[in-house]
């Protein structure tokens, strides 16, 4: 019969939610880095699942050590354990772009690590730098992870910038802080990022490294104000104000500091994980 309607079809039917996957955006501070190590231990602690990682600066050492498999308690023992000696190399005397090399540290995190590739990771590991030529920000996915982090961390005039092919790098810090937005590039939906940087007006300058240091934080306070604005879900502020970023004898109090961090916003964010779906 013409001019007769069938049933109403039946709607789609919607396929499974899929999890929310957490990246962890970790900044740069020098020796405040280890207060990563605290945040890490915290949320394994809470039943936090992080699916990424991305790091800057002091923060890409830890990122790479995260990613690679190893549990915050593995990399709180590392940490503790390790000879500040052994990730030095002071340059000749007639180099003049830094006073340290670098290579101590690309070759400590390849042997920790066992040589392993950036892609070759248990997690998904972003390590950002800055391109000396261009001025931008570089997300290194693949390749010698020694070499990036050796990259991220090369703050001008203390390390020499590293040459990777055909341009040189340095310190990631410069121009993400906090790498809250390539944390959200490599695809997660939900970002914690620690910022561990020490405020402008309580920083500590007692020697011309953390002077220098000093100078990089009230340069990057506004993009990294922005970037976290725009891009964390979350923001971990670990109270390391009466902490040198020079100084590493202060290791266990940083890490110590990233724990109570994360236990004093711990209702907060896990109503933020609850309602994003997240199990915890």
């Amino acid at each position: 019969m013409s001019g007769a309607t069938g049933m109403p079809a039946a709607p789609p039917k919607e396929g499974p939610q899929q999890p929310l996957r957490i990246g962890l955006a970790l900044g740069g501070g020098a020796a405040r880095g280890f207060a990563h190590i605290g945040v890490i231990k915290a949320l394994e602690a809470r039943n936090v699942r992080v699916d990424l990682v991305a790091g800057t600066s002091a923060g890409s050492v830890i990122a790479a050590l995260y990613a690679s498999g190893m549990s915050g308690i593995a990399i709180n023992k590392l940490a503790l354990t390790m000879d500040e000696a052994s990730i030095s190399d002071w340059a000749m005397p007639f180099r003049t772009r830094g006073i340290l090399q670098g290579v101590a540290l690309q070759n400590y995190l390849n042997k920790t690590l066992d040589n392993r590739p950036i892609e070759k990771m248990a997690k998904p590991l972003g390590i950002v730098a800055t391109d000396l030529r261009s001025g931008q920000p570089i997300l290194f996915q693949r390749g010698n992870t020694g070499i990036a982090v050796r990259a991220s961390c090369s703050v001008p005039s203390i390390f020499e910038p590293v040459k990777i092919g055909d341009r040189e790098y340095v310190d990631g810090g410069l121009v993400s802080p906090v790498p809250a937005a390539f944390a959200r590039k490599m695809g997660a939906d939900f970002v914690i990022a620690v910022d561990i940087s020490a405020r402008p007006e309580s920083g500590l300058t007692s020697s011309s490294f953390d002077v220098l240091l000093q100078t990089f934080t009230i340069m990057g306070q506004t993009i990294k104000a922005y970037e976290l604005d725009k891009y964390a879900s979350a923001v971990i502020r670990p109270n390391l104000n009466a902490m040198s970023s020079s100084d590493f004898s202060q290791r266990n109090a940083s890490i110590l500091a990233g724990e109570e961090a994360v236990a004093k916003m711990w209702p907060t964010l896990q109503r933020q994980l609850a309602e994003r779906g997240a199990r915890v």
